[in-house]
C-alpha cells in the first residue's frame, strides 16, 4: 500500500462489545462487531489526518505485523518507527475504507477487506507520488474487549516504474 510503508491501517482505539452479548445473540452480536470496526476504522483514517503516531500506534497489538511492498514491520516498536518517518512526509495523505467486514463466530476475531488512497513522496524522485490498492486487516478482541490490529497488509494497484 505505500512504497515506503503502506499501510492502511485499522483503527481500533476504543470500540468493544460485550462477549457475552455476542455469545447470547451471535447474529445481533457480528453486527455489532462490524459496526464498531467499521466506526474504529472511520476515526483511524481521521487520526491518520492528524498524524497523530500514538493514536495510531494505539490501534496494534503488541505484536502485529504491517506488511505493505517491500516491507515488513513486527511489533509496536518497528511499527512505530516506520509510522513516524511515514507522519514527517508533508504531502502524506492517507485514506482507506472497508469494502467487507468478517466476524469469526467465536465474536474473538475480525478482519477488513477494502481499498485505500495514498500521497506520498517517492523516496527516489523526491516528487509527490499517489499510490492505490488493497488492504487486509485482521483485529483480535482484547481482554478489556477492545479490538487491535494484529495482521495489517497492504498491496499495491500501481505499477513500479
Amino acid at each position: 500500500m505505500k512504497v515506503s510503508l503502506a499501510v492502511s491501517t485499522a483503527l481500533l482505539f476504543g470500540a468493544s462489545l460485550s462477549a457475552a452479548a455476542v455469545a447470547q445473540h451471535p447474529r445481533s452480536g457480528a453486527r455489532a462487531t462490524a459496526a464498531a470496526i467499521r466506526a474504529l476504522e472511520e476515526r483511524w483514517n481521521r487520526e491518520w489526518e492528524r498524524r497523530d503516531v500514538d493514536r495510531l500506534i494505539a490501534h496494534y497489538a503488541r505484536d502485529a505485523v504491517l506488511m505493505a511492498p517491500g516491507m515488513r514491520l513486527v511489533g509496536t516498536a518497528q511499527i512505530r518507527a516506520g509510522l513516524t518517518q511515514m507522519t514527517s512526509d508533508p504531502a502524506l495523505s492517507l485514506r482507506f475504507h472497508a469494502d467487507r467486514i468478517e466476524v469469526s463466530a467465536s465474536g474473538d476475531l475480525a478482519y477488513t477487506q477494502g481499498t485505500y488512497r495514498m500521497r506520498m513522496t517517492d523516496p527516489r524522485t523526491h516528487q509527490p507520488m499517489e499510490d492505490h490498492g488493497s488492504y487486509v486487516t485482521t483485529y483480535r478482541r482484547q481482554a478489556d474487549g477492545s479490538w487491535k490490529a494484529i495482521d495489517d497488509i497492504a498491496s499495491s494497484g500501481v505499477t513500479p516504474g
